[in-house]
């Protein structure tokens, strides 16, 4: 990696949660070297990033990704407590948050993940609103996505991406993805067909002094998805079950989340592991843009 770093070849971040908390064994370990194998693929460097007993580290050896995967003492890292994962030596998989600020640190212009965070349903009583907007608002990065995860309030959260001037496009998409679902009913503003096209609108964004990060919104693969008014009956169910059950504020993510991957059941491990793999791809190729004479990286 510290070869990478030195060079012109394009580097692609991919964050850790995905592995230590987001998949099952063995599909995690399998999923992060399929993913780092999709940015070889179009002539990039994977850089899956992690906390390493207090380390960050940019580009995990196997071994490490093997301990991501298995090991049962890996602190979820997000902005608040990377600091304590740091002075205590802790194991960490990074949240998008967490990878954004350490890639944005050595230099890293691209990361590509599953979905963003953002704002949750209910906000109003429980002020539940991911870091990943802090970082997206602060760190100058490409981030390709599957838009931002179904069990959020959609609309508030593309509002948001826009009051802090964070450009969201859709790649060969018109609409914001919803995650599962190829589309939210929002429209975009911005569409990019090709990886050149990301990579002319980032330069621009940026070279206007603009500071934020660019949002790349791929859909999830089209044999892959979970119909959007599957997915939107899901959680409303789900969401009149947490009100029977009394469940309020903060509590009440985790629990349509539980729900929702419990109804669609298999179709949402599939679904996940594809649209990651399918990001990671487009990621190597707007890194091997940005490389380019002329580029960032």
């Amino acid at each position: 990696m510290a070869r990478a770093l030195n060079s012109t070849t394009g580097i692609v971040a991919l964050e850790s949660t995905v592995i230590a908390h987001g998949l099952p064994s063995p599909h995690n370990l399998q999923t992060a070297l399929l993913c780092e194998e999709e940015v070889r693929a179009n002539g990039a460097e994977p850089a899956t990033i992690g906390i390493v007993a207090g380390r960050p580290v940019i580009g995990l050896e196997n071994e490490q990704l093997d301990a991501m995967a298995t090991r049962d003492d890996i602190v979820k890292v997000s902005l608040h407590n990377l600091a304590d994962a740091v002075a205590n030596k802790r194991w960490g998989a990074t949240t998008v948050s967490a990878t954004l600020h350490i890639a944005h640190l050595a230099g890293l212009r691209v990361f590509a993940t599953g979905g963003i965070g953002g704002v949750h349903r209910g906000v109003s009583e429980s002020l539940d609103i991911s870091a990943d907007l802090t970082a997206l608002a602060r760190y100058p990065l490409i981030v390709v996505c599957a838009g931002a995860k179904s069990i959020l309030d959609l609309p508030k959260t593309l509002e948001a991406l826009e009051s802090m001037g964070v450009p969201v496009i859709g790649y060969q998409a018109s609409e914001l993805p919803a995650f599962y679902s190829r589309k939210s009913a929002l429209k975009l503003e911005m569409r990019a067909d090709k990886p050149e096209d990301v990579v002319k609108l980032a330069r621009s964004h940026w070279d206007l002094g603009c500071t934020t990060a660019v949002v790349v919104a791929q859909p999830v693969p089209a044999d892959s998805e979970i119909p959007a008014e599957e997915l939107r009956t899901t959680i409303s169910d789900a969401l009149a079950l947490a009100q029977v059950e009394g469940i309020r504020g903060k509590d009440v993510t985790p629990y349509l989340l539980k729900r929702v991957v419990e109804a669609i059941g298999w179709r949402a491990l599939e679904a996940n592991i594809a649209l990651l793999r399918q990001n990671a791809r487009l990621g190597g190729a707007i890194a091997n843009g940005l490389a380019k004479p002329g580029g960032d990286e």
